[in-house]
């Protein structure tokens, strides 16, 4: 192809349709052809076989440097799209394209995996900064400064060596920190190698999961009961079975241990979500004593059981008999900030050496000066001054909405839980629909999460509201519940 055939070939006329704009949006003159032609070559408007132009020709035509062309034809060449040789430059045959000039066609199912259907989606999903939104605790509140302190001094100490990964298990200083503060706080009994640092509960959910399940064993799920159990467990391919909560925490009755044991049993004992019940003391020794008998497996989810109103705090099931079949989980996005992401989990002693390729092959110790900030945030006494405000600060705040709904919610109901936490829920005649009231409250700027939400088979005693109390002002509870009565009323 001579010189004066380049500068007027269809190809070139094709490359030239729109010319190249200088200082457009920060992109290169380069790579602006880079785009167009492999964006030409894609859509088949240059097809297989097709020749192109010289780079000088091109560049002349272009107004731009030949250096720019041949730097372009090179990495097309590298990433396969050209050949490039004396006889000139050639779009190759890709075989994605051939496929389809042969009108062969292999369209991938666009359905998700089988588990992944099994998944509903969340209601509540709402900015934290919404007034009554459950599960979020008190952000201004957290003494950002000193937490500062504590990672400014990790950082100086570890300096570029927790830069890379850490102990699959996480940072020993942070486990010794957790495996203390647990023994004088929730009575629990474990040694460091015990404990695993997790990104957050639901890793921690995950990783027990797949720790001592296989897929199509038997779970137990508290109903209703907390929505991020029921995925991991759903997830996990599990035959999920729910279970009814009652006052006085999880039921189990003796026929259904009998009929199909489970392989595992999730609950959050100390302070069941979203109910607020506490499972007895006869319960508890009964759930381990038949799980020891049944070769069953406990997971014990203590995600806010240090918020506790009044009385002493509830000891953690995993420390109330030797070697018991409990695996130990807890986080500290509720107890500090939930964009942290750190939990953890306490691995029975058995568990122990035989989780540990599975731990080394699936974990990779991230998060190290976060983990060296907490360790120290723990040992230092920052944390029990923390949790010691947060306890009264919530208690001033569960009170005022106790008030507020006692003075201002003039529809029938019943208040449940309330000992612990940052939450109260309260249950609704079954004619007040408890998604409806959810959705309009959110025109308000108010997320309470519906009661029946929790429920994977709902029952009309599960139509109520779940009211998040830890990152609302208790100087903004009267109107808030008033609006929310006006909004029930409506709703009816």
């Amino acid at each position: 192809m001579s010189a004066t055939d380049e500068s007027s070939s269809p190809v070139l006329d094709l490359l030239l349709e729109t010319p190249l704009v200088r200082d457009r949006d920060g992109e290169s003159l380069q790579r602006q052809l880079l785009h167009r032609i492999r964006g030409a070559i894609l859509d088949g408007r240059l097809p297989s076989g097709c020749r192109l132009p010289g780079s000088r020709a091109l560049a002349a035509a272009l107004g731009i440097s030949r250096n720019s062309v041949t730097a372009v034809y090179e990495l097309l060449g590298a990433e396969g799209y050209i050949a490039l040789s004396r006889q000139g430059t050639r779009v190759t045959t890709l075989e994605r394209l051939k496929a389809e000039h042969q009108r062969v066609q292999h369209t991938a199912s666009p359905e998700i995996s089988t588990r992944g259907t099994r998944i509903r989606d969340a209601f509540f999903d709402a900015p934290d900064t919404l007034a009554l939104r459950p599960g979020v605790p008190a952000l201004g509140r957290f003494p950002l400064s000193a937490w500062k302190n504590c990672l400014d001094r990790a950082i100086r100490s570890a300096g570029v060596t927790a830069l890379g990964y850490g102990d699959p298990q996480g940072e020993r200083a942070l486990r010794v920190a957790i495996m203390q503060h647990l023994a004088v706080a929730r009575g629990a009994r474990c040694e460091p190698e015990q404990v695993v640092i997790t990104e957050g509960a639901q890793e921690a959910l995950s990783l027990c999961i797949r720790l001592v399940t296989n897929p199509g064993q038997v779970a137990w799920v508290e109903e209703p009961g907390w929505r991020g159990a029921q995925t991991a467990l759903l997830c996990g391919d599990l035959n999920v079975v729910p279970v009814r909560v009652d006052a006085n925490g999880l039921h189990v009755s003796d026929d259904a241990w009998n009929a199909e044991a489970p392989r595992l049993v999730y609950t959050t004992p100390s302070h069941q979500y979203p109910t607020g019940a506490v499972l007895t003391a006869s319960r508890r020794l009964d759930l381990i004593g038949k799980a020891q008998a049944h070769g069953a497996w406990i997971l014990e989810d203590d995600y806010d059981s240090e918020f506790r109103h009044s009385g002493e705090p509830i000891c953690a099931m995993q420390g109330m008999v030797p070697q018991a079949p409990v695996l130990y989980i807890g986080t500290f996005s509720k107890t500090l900030f939930p964009s942290l992401r750190l939990g953890f989990v306490v691995l029975p002693e058995v568990l122990v050496a035989k989780a540990t390729p599975l731990l080394r092959e699936t974990l990779r110790g991230g998060h190290r000066y976060e983990q060296l900030a907490l360790a120290e945030f723990i040992e230092s006494g920052q944390f029990s001054r923390h949790l010691g405000r947060m306890r009264r600060l919530y208690r001033r705040r569960l009170d005022a909405l106790r008030t507020a709904l006692k003075q201002h919610l003039d529809v029938p109901h019943v208040v449940m839980g309330g000992d612990s936490g940052m939450h109260l829920t309260i249950r609704l005649p079954a004619e007040c629909i408890d998604r409806r009231i959810a959705q309009a409250a959110r025109q308000f700027d108010m997320a309470p999460a519906p009661l029946s939400h929790f429920a994977l088979c709902p029952r009309p005693e599960d139509n109520g509201l779940v009211l998040g109390y830890g990152n609302t002002s208790e100087s903004l509870f009267v109107p808030l519940i008033r609006q929310l009565a006006r909004l029930i009323h409506e709703h009816r």
